[in-house]
């Protein structure tokens, strides 16, 4: 019975609903948009009591998130656990096919070490919570990302960090052991293959060709980049004494465009992804891993929608399958079952390969003055440097308009601290480009790859 309900949570298919967009549509017509693409599974990154009502009568199972900030106070007071198993699960539950609660998530990013002690007793208190409303099926985990592995390849080498294998993975790894529960895994082999494209070829991150790794420790034959760096987090809660804990990935996907930088973000890259993702994990009988052979994974694509309040890299805003009006960004088959050769095919993407040459930081068309003014304000605030070339009688002086000194000062701001993880975004204000924004007596600050 317990591997019939593990193979029915994996066949069901999982977008990630997040909301970081200025024009992300509402609960009820994503929800909407969410059936129309056939998924199975919609997990959330919070508890909306707004979405958790749409979703009651649906077949949609649901996962629900608790925040980063709530975690110590669950894991210090039983009490609180309780109050937040009141609000939060039983006015929807049953009708609300709640199947997972997420306590944090990436909680290694968070600074606060009162979080991380307190994650496994707020895991723990939560489940004690369900169980005294006799409720079982509700599976608890937290995500984390890969970078809670200190080494990964070959897989059979991989190892949980140092810092966080005994106070925080070994009580993990004791609680979902005990719970029958899934350590979840945010999963983007996008990054991997970025980092080092000439070692793992584009084909072995997207499912295709007929390339294959073999790990030289365990013989243990890879045909693809997720089914590796599955293997490595699996490997290494063995090599911590638990071999059988079931995993789950709660992030996965393929950027559909990104930075100048960022190659191989593209519509086709990341419809060819997560279109062999899906036909993958979907597979009856389940496929597994090399390591974990027959293994039901459950799987939720990242993500539903753009969004466009993210800060970061380009690629942070576009992860998205769906467009704001519900129209496909690219055609995907939640449930698996369509041919992969049944889709219109996609434009050649252009950005496969690395490019080469200067790139400038300019506003987008359409910026409103005045916040361009305030672009210039902070552009020219940090540093004497960034803006000299804009003082009076300086060669980018002429001519005198908000748009022109904004477009050199973001241009040189960006150039001179992207070393210092800034980005050229400045909250959806500004593009990378190509094309040289400067002239004959101004040459604007430019950054060459």
């Amino acid at each position: 019975m317990e591997r019939k309900l593990m193979i029915a949570l994996a066949s069901k298919i999982g977008i990630n609903y997040g909301r970081q967009g200025k024009d992300i549509p509402s609960p009820y017509q994503s929800i909407n948009f969410i059936k129309s693409i056939k998924a199975g599974h919609v997990k959330l990154y919070d508890a909306d009591p707004e979405t958790l009502t749409l979703l009651s009568h649906t077949n949609l199972y649901v996962s629900i998130t608790v925040h980063n900030h709530q975690i110590t106070s669950l894991g210090t007071n039983q009490t609180t656990a309780e109050d937040w198993v009141k609000t939060n699960i039983l006015p929807y539950y049953p009708q609300t096919q709640i199947r997972f609660v997420l306590v944090g998530n990436e909680i290694l990013s968070v600074q606060d070490r009162n979080i991380t002690s307190n994650l496994v007793p707020a895991m723990r208190k939560i489940v004690n919570a369900l169980r005294a409303h006799g409720i079982h099926n509700i599976k608890v985990g937290t995500p984390l990302p890969m970078d809670s592995l200190r080494s990964t390849f070959p897989p059979s080498n991989s190892t949980f960090r140092e810092d966080i294998a005994g106070p925080l993975m070994l009580p993990l790894l004791k609680f979902l052991n005990g719970t029958n529960s899934y350590f979840f895994i945010n999963l983007q082999p996008y990054y991997r293959w970025l980092r080092n494209p000439m070692n793992t070829s584009l084909d072995f991150a997207l499912f295709q060709g007929n390339s294959t790794y073999t790990d030289p420790r365990t013989g243990l034959v890879y045909h693809n980049l997720v089914d590796q760096m599955l293997d490595s987090v699996i490997l290494a809660m063995t090599k911590l004494g638990y071999p059988h804990i079931r995993i789950a990935i709660s992030e996965t996907g393929w950027p559909n465009s990104g930075d100048i930088d960022e190659t191989g973000a593209n519509i086709l890259n990341a419809a060819t992804y997560n279109r062999n993702l899906i036909k993958k994990m979907t597979a009856i009988p389940p496929i597994g891993t090399p390591a974990r052979p027959g293994l039901p994974i459950p799987t939720f694509v990242f993500s539903l929608f753009n969004e466009n309040k993210k800060s970061g890299s380009g690629t942070q805003r576009h992860w998205g399958i769906l467009h704001p009006d519900g129209t496909p960004i690219y055609d995907i088959d939640f449930t698996g079952q369509k041919p992969l050769t049944g889709f219109n095919p996609l434009p050649k993407p252009t950005n496969n390969v690395p490019y080469k040459g200067q790139m400038w930081c300019v506003p987008v068309e359409g910026a409103k003055e005045a916040e361009l003014e305030e672009a210039l304000r902070m552009a020219c605030g940090r540093s004497n440097t960034t803006c000299a070339a804009l003082a009076p009688g300086k060669e980018c002086y002429e001519p005198v308009s908000i748009y022109w000194h904004a477009r050199y000062a973001v241009s040189s701001y960006w150039a001179q601290f992207r070393t210092q993880n800034v980005g050229c975004y400045f909250n959806g204000l500004a593009h990378e480009t190509t094309t040289n924004p400067g002239n004959d007596r101004c040459k604007f600050p430019s950054v060459t790859l």
